[in-house]
């Protein structure tokens, strides 16, 4: 139990239905969804959409998602990938001849088919209990009404307006600048998107006047996209992959997304004896950043398109656990070997729901960069994913971008079981950080024993490029232990991804978590 003498946040309690997210008004829209009859699909496509115009620089239609649940009265985890892909036309020959070692994040070349859309209209097809119409007309009020600007969104949005191209700009700012907290951020021309979709379903999107919008609107800036590009996205179910650790399996939504990092990273941290550590000392976390470099190397080599991703076996074995944990020294920092700059972004939307029958759903998603490309299509202003910067432009690489193919993800939702039972849909927002936070947030659970709250409260570090980022909640001696280990140390920084969390106990009890390093909350009822 947390200190009440201390600012913090007390997880919330609920029987008939909760959600976490990171918005208040996406976490009441999913709580008024619920209340209205639908089930946790609705609220989790119905706060999803919505979280496009409240946090619009880290998600929106013009994106992905990806979407692990459990349905109701069964303990099956599914999962959908909802990823696009890249045109046919594009091929990492072109840019090569164009003179680029990868693909530049701000371009044309980096966006790849939104499939959001398209995954939310068939998971509500095919699992909801209201119509599509009804799932999207929150969103729809709000994007004519307006949602007021929160803290934190204010401060992503500030960091990355420059990010802008000038078809976003009339867009997503108020004559050229940042809306301040409280300001009103008005979307009309998505609404007018969205009630096209409502009626017509992922036709209203992928085909017709909306899809011709942006493929105009691309070709005019240089892109090869094509309508039969937008007409042949389509969303696709696949099987979940998984890990035992302690007394809960894990379970992950397969490539493209890196979800098999997670998994690899608990099976090295399996190797040692967290447990008998301090949670927040140098000794776990030096393990932890140590674990991170040689796991995310091997992810740079195998995560892929689906068709591609031939080596995922071996990614998941515990011998490859095991030889890369025996190369951590306990004592010294290493050199991070394996770099990808394209894949440095932080910009994602997660949302969990729980409902009065228990369907648990887990769902990620984002447009990949702050503001995505920064483009926008002409008429209805859709900024759109800059996804293809994911992909390798190395000849022969398992992910080199190729026409058709969809890149490397490192949005991830997860889902928690207990002795076969489901206990907690949970992820962790942060780009590159996720399958570290997914590793941290189970081992925080597993072998320290902390609450959802707790877990996801708990000071956090990462190792990328080199560097050890420490947030501030680290004890000063800590943050000297690390850098004696040799770890560049870094504090000056953003705080490190967000995260979300919902536990169904034994007794039917749910308890919601959110974290505090956005603006959302849990919500139930």
């Amino acid at each position: 139990m947390r200190d009440f003498h201390l600012p913090g946040r007390s997880a919330v309690f609920a029987n008939d239905g909760l959600c976490a997210t990171s918005h208040p008004l996406a976490a009441q829209t999913a709580i008024s969804v619920l209340k209205e009859g639908g089930n946790a699909m609705d609220a989790a496509i119905a706060g999803a959409v919505l979280l496009g115009l409240c946090e619009p620089q880290m998600t929106g239609i013009g994106g992905d998602c990806f979407v692990l649940f459990s349905p109701a009265g069964s303990n099956d985890v599914r999962s959908l990938n909802g990823s696009g892909c890249a045109p046919k036309n594009l091929s990492a020959s072109m840019l090569r001849d164009k003179g680029h070692g990868r693909v530049v994040k701000q371009s044309v070349d980096a966006i790849t088919v939104p499939g959001a859309i398209d995954a939310f209209c068939q998971l509500n097809s095919d699992w909801g209990n209201k119509s599509l119409a009804e799932v999207l007309a929150p969103a729809i009020h709000y994007a004519r009404a307006g949602v007021p600007v929160a803290p934190r969104v204010r401060l992503d949005w500030n960091r990355a307006v420059s990010n802008l191209h000038p078809s976003a700009q009339p867009y997503f700012t108020i004559d050229g600048r940042v809306p301040n907290i409280g300001e009103l951020f008005y979307a009309p021309k998505q609404a007018e998107v969205l009630e096209r979709i409502a009626k017509e379903g992922r036709d209203g999107f992928y085909t017709g006047e909306v899809a011709h919008d942006i493929v105009t609107s691309l070709n005019a800036l240089g892109g090869v996209h094509s309508l039969e590009d937008f007409a042949a996205q389509r969303a696709f179910y696949t099987d979940p992959i998984s890990i035992s650790y302690g007394d809960i399996e894990l379970f992950e939504h397969p490539p493209n997304g890196q979800g098999a990092t997670a998994i690899l990273l608990l099976n090295i941290l399996s190797q040692f004896d967290l447990g008998q550590m301090d949670p927040f000392g140098a000794e776990r976390a030096h393990i932890e950043a140590e674990a991170t470099k040689v796991a995310y190397g091997l992810r740079n080599e195998i995560i892929a398109d689906p068709a591609r991703c031939t080596n995922l076996d071996e990614m998941l074995s515990p011998e490859t656990a095991k030889a890369l944990a025996s190369r951590i020294n306990l004592k010294v920092a290493q050199k991070q070997n394996v770099l990808l700059d394209e894949m440095h972004h932080k910009d994602t939307i997660y949302i969990t729901v729980v409902d009065k029958d228990r369907m648990a759903v887990s769902l990620i998603y984002s447009i990949f960069d702050s503001f995505g490309s920064g483009i926008a299509s002409e008429k209805y202003g859709i900024l759109l994913q800059n996804r293809g910067a994911g992909f390798s432009l190395k000849s022969g690489h398992a992910n080199e971008l190729i026409g058709g193919n969809r890149p490397m993800h490192t949005i991830i939702p997860a889902i928690l079981q207990k002795h076969g039972q489901t206990m907690m849909p949970f992820g962790v927002m942060g780009g590159q950080y996720q399958s570290t936070g997914h590793a941290r947030f189970v081992t925080n659970f597993v072998d320290f024993g902390l609450s959802p709250q707790e877990a996801i409260d708990a000071p956090r570090s990462f190792a990328e490029d080199n560097i050890l980022k420490v947030e501030r909640g680290y004890a000063p001696e800590v943050v000297q232990s690390l850098s004696d280990m040799g770890h560049d140390i870094v504090q000056d920084m953003e705080p490190i991804g967000g995260a979300q969390a919902i536990q169904i106990h034994e007794n039917g009890v749910l308890e919601g978590a959110s974290d505090p390093r956005k603006d959302g909350c849990a919500l139930g009822y």
